[in-house]
């Protein structure tokens, strides 16, 4: 495919630094030099995996039909208007995996399914760690989410903290992890309290830098163990979705 020229004017220092990559091998040209480096910044400014968290007692609610379509199809069509390219479902092998597989054919998104017996969401996700280069996002896979996560992501790389929390208001809590702010900071988070003074509520879906895993000893839950511990050390933003929510039970 033919490529459209442009012109640029950059300072002789930046140049000479660009002209300092050409190596005749990987890099074999000034201009392709200049692509390459942008085409690695940009992609350090986006982010571009997810990671659904399925139980393997849930693959039945993920092929139930929501919205026209299965629960799993339709979160693989939020991820690809949002930009994100690879998608990773962790979960167990049960009687239902060859269904719910089966409803993964055709999408627009790059999956790749891991069946890991453990307990716990956090420890599902640290099973994947070595798959997580760079920023990515996390969803329950009991929820349908429709929502700008674009902007949730770019809220998340300017604030430079190790995770952001999608958030939503709800009259009654009860069935909800709740969150305190301050500002864009949650500085409390209880999973499921009986009573709390606030209505902001979880929406079930998270963006975490790789970094996160040197936070996980002695962590079992995301909510109950992780995101308490972010709370505390003002590391976690909070991001209203404003957009569309269910839980499937």
């Amino acid at each position: 495919m033919k490529k459209p020229k442009i012109a640029i004017s950059l300072d002789k220092p930046l140049l000479d630094l660009v002209d300092s990559k050409v190596d005749g091998n990987i890099i074999r040209s000034r201009s392709q030099a200049v692509e390459f480096f942008l085409r690695k910044g940009l992609q350090e400014q986006s982010i571009n995996t997810a990671v659904i968290l399925l139980k393997g007692e849930h693959q039945k609610l993920s092929v139930r039909d929501i919205k026209g379509m299965p629960l799993i199809k339709s979160q693989l069509d939020f991820f690809h208007k949002n930009n994100i390219n690879n998608v990773f479902i962790v979960t167990q092998h049960t009687k239902n995996i060859n269904l719910f597989l089966s409803e993964l054919n055709d999408s627009k998104v790059n999956v790749e399914v891991v069946e890991k017996d453990v307990k716990g969401n956090a420890n599902a996700l640290e099973a994947i760690k070595d798959k997580l280069k760079g920023s990515f996002v996390v969803m329950s896979g009991d929820t349908y989410n429709n929502f700008d996560l674009i902007k949730m992501a770019k809220k998340h790389l300017e604030t430079d903290k190790m995770a952001a929390m999608g958030l939503m208001t709800r009259e009654k809590i009860e069935g909800y992890g709740t969150a305190i702010l301050d500002g864009d900071f949650i500085v409390d988070f209880h999973e499921k309290p009986k009573h709390s003074s606030t209505n902001i509520v979880n929406a079930g879906i998270y963006i975490f830098k790789p970094e996160i895993f040197e936070l996980f000893e002695n962590v079992n839950s995301l909510e109950k163990d992780l995101f308490p511990k972010l709370a505390r050390m003002k590391q976690l933003v909070g991001f209203f979705t404003y957009g569309e929510y269910m839980h499937l039970e």
